[in-house]
């Protein structure tokens, strides 16, 4: 149980209850690179951020089942992404998922030039910037009121616990009955 609130709190790493356990919290894109350093034994990222991340040095123990949403590609509601697929066109796919909109796109074989994002996808189509982007839907309510639609679907994406892979065989006696633990709170 952490010390502190880690809402309230200003701190970045937060004491617990036991003396060796301690909460670091960072962006949940670096997760996987604090873990995969070992400056984290575990923690919890997106399967987004574990696809762009790449993954090395990680392991992948668990799906929790939180944090359900789609990876898809949208559309402007007039625009007819079908028809510019099937005729080969290159399309401005904007993204913050550079990695899977690469290889979703070279997977079908449709050209794209890919214009990295940060924040408000929806934009990039209303300003022209792009025909279409690869962002994360959940209600599909931003994309209604920009007036975009879904046009295909890339992937489920849900939490996911990772482990240090050395972490995991230097400190198994420690980590493994936290795994069991959050496996059994899943069940």
């Amino acid at each position: 149980m952490p010390a502190e609130d880690p809402e309230k709190s200003r701190k970045l790493i937060i004491a617990t209850n036991r003396d060796d356990v301690r909460v670091v919290i960072v962006r949940a894109s670096d997760v996987p690179t604090y873990v995969q350093y070992g400056a984290a034994d575990l923690g919890i990222a997106g399967k987004d951020v574990l696809l762009e991340h790449g993954g090395t040095g990680l392991y992948q123990p668990l799906d929790l089942n939180i944090a359900k949403c789609r990876m898809c590609v949208a559309a402007p509601a007039g625009f007819d992404y079908e028809a510019a697929v099937r005729r080969g066109a290159r399309l401005r796919i904007a993204t913050k998922y550079t990695t899977v909109a690469r290889e979703h796109f070279a997977g079908k074989g449709v050209h794209v030039d890919l214009i990295k994002l940060y924040g408000s996808m929806e934009l990039a189509p209303l300003a022209g910037l792009a025909e279409a982007i690869v962002d994360l839907v959940s209600s599909g309510s931003t994309l209604k009121a920009n007036k975009l639609v879904e046009v295909e679907e890339i992937m489920h994406i849900s939490a996911r616990l990772v482990v240090n892979q050395a972490s995991l065989k230097m400190k198994r006696e420690l980590l493994q009955p936290v795994i069991s633990s959050i496996a059994g709170a899943i069940r």
